[in-house]
């Protein structure tokens, strides 16, 4: 059985540990279920920070990650929340005997509500919820991907859908995958946009760190390196812009799988004075402030975190039109929306943009205004703890307890 630990490094331990304190009234229990306890990548960071940011006055908070890595400032965050955590140490997708200690956990904790995000954990937290008795289970898609994946699909409809309460889509697009392609029940579906928290500046000049001239013109992009993410199209953008724009930097921030790869198309196009990669950064506001234009080249997307950043630091954003993009960005007034896959058209934008200085500062501030507007996470973590309390009064729990009288 798990044990109780006050720290990560406490010896022995590394299971369960930054424990809330004691209960002063029913609240419910809610665990957030994740694949891997980082902070870079836009599913996860948004579930952490959910978990961190729900009431504590109305919730007793859980979160588990069951591959056990953990990124630097994974645990700060979560202990200074009151946010409880267990870390199991799966291996491999065929790894059952490791999921135990969750199972044991819902059961010991009686946990009211299991919310898993992205597909992995989906499909895992349905079925041990289930099995553990949980009566509320939430299962939350970031970014529908599964045109050439079957087994996926079916897995979706036949096992996430059946099994989950609400099945949640991040955009209109994904819904509509899931009811249209997936034949998901629309009835279980919940379209729930994503937000993010107000963005804080450090103060660091990023231009300065890099040395980097004040009157370069720099344009910049924010992500995971994974395949789907196209940084690639962005290096081969730098290669046709850089004759005609002298000085110009293109700044890439972020690490994953890619990043070899990357790099080495980097030095095959003789880039490496022009394109930057910056590896993982926790001060994006700043990096974001070194920017011109902001660049997306995504060739799938859920609703796009990075995307909603550039919003918030008023830049200029060229996107490709994938997922959810078109749900925060309508074309000409917050951005500038291009087909995926079309470098040139890609290019153009961007060039267009870097010449015209109005237009950047137009676009900027209208992308602004509408995340501060429609894409806020205070009003995404009120949606998901309103979702909460509805599901749970309809369970037999909830009638035992009274707990709506509560």
């Amino acid at each position: 059985m798990p044990r109780v630990c006050a720290r990560r490094n406490d010896p022995g331990c590394g299971t369960i540990y930054a424990l809330t304190a004691s209960n002063t009234r029913r609240r419910l229990r809610v665990l957030t279920l994740i694949d891997r306890p980082v902070t870079s990548g836009g599913g996860e960071r948004m579930a952490s920070t959910l978990a961190a940011a729900l009431d504590p006055k109305r919730f007793d908070r859980l979160l588990c990650s069951s591959r056990s890595h953990m990124a630097s400032t994974f645990e700060d965050t979560l202990d200074a929340a009151g946010v409880r955590v267990l870390l199991l140490d799966r291996r491999s997708k065929v790894d059952l005997a490791s999921w135990r200690p969750l199972y044991d956990l819902l059961r010991r904790e009686r946990v009211d509500i299991l919310h898993a995000h992205k597909f992995g954990s989906n499909l895992w937290g349905t079925i041990i919820g289930r099995l553990a008795r949980v009566p509320v289970v939430v299962a939350h898609e970031h970014t529908w991907s599964y045109e050439g994946q079957p087994v996926r699909r079916l897995l979706d409809r036949h096992v996430i859908a059946r099994g989950a309460d609400a099945f949640v889509a991040v955009s209109r697009e994904d819904q509509r995958r899931m009811i249209e392609i997936e034949r998901v029940p629309p009835d279980v579906i919940r379209f729930l946009p994503n937000g993010i928290p107000r963005q804080q500046r450090r103060g660091n000049n990023v231009r300065a760190e890099l040395g980097v001239a004040a009157d370069a013109l720099v344009v910049g992009a924010v992500g995971q390196l994974r395949p789907e993410k196209a940084f690639d199209v962005l290096v081969e953008v730098a290669g046709e812009l850089v004759e005609q724009t002298p000085g110009l930097k293109v700044l890439i921030a972020g690490d994953g799988e890619e990043r070899d790869t990357l790099s080495t198309h980097v030095r095959a196009l003789g880039l490496e004075d022009v394109v930057l990669l910056l590896g993982p950064r926790d001060d994006v506001p700043d990096v974001l402030a070194a920017v011109d234009v902001a660049v997306l080249c995504s060739t799938r997307e859920g609703s796009p975190l990075s995307v909603m950043e550039y919003m918030a630091a008023r830049r200029a954003i060229v996107a490709t039109d994938v997922g959810g993009v078109s749900d925060l960005i309508e074309h000409d007034r917050h951005g500038v929306l291009v087909a995926p896959g079309d470098g040139p058209a890609l290019t153009e934008a961007v060039r267009e943009l870097l010449a015209d200085p109005p237009r950047r500062a137009r676009l900027g501030a209208a992308a602004a205004e509408r995340q501060r507007a429609e894409f806020d996470f205070d009003v995404l973590v009120q949606h998901v703890e309103d979702l909460y309390e509805e599901l749970f009064r309809r369970t037999r729990r909830a009638r035992r307890e009274h707990w709506h009288n509560a």
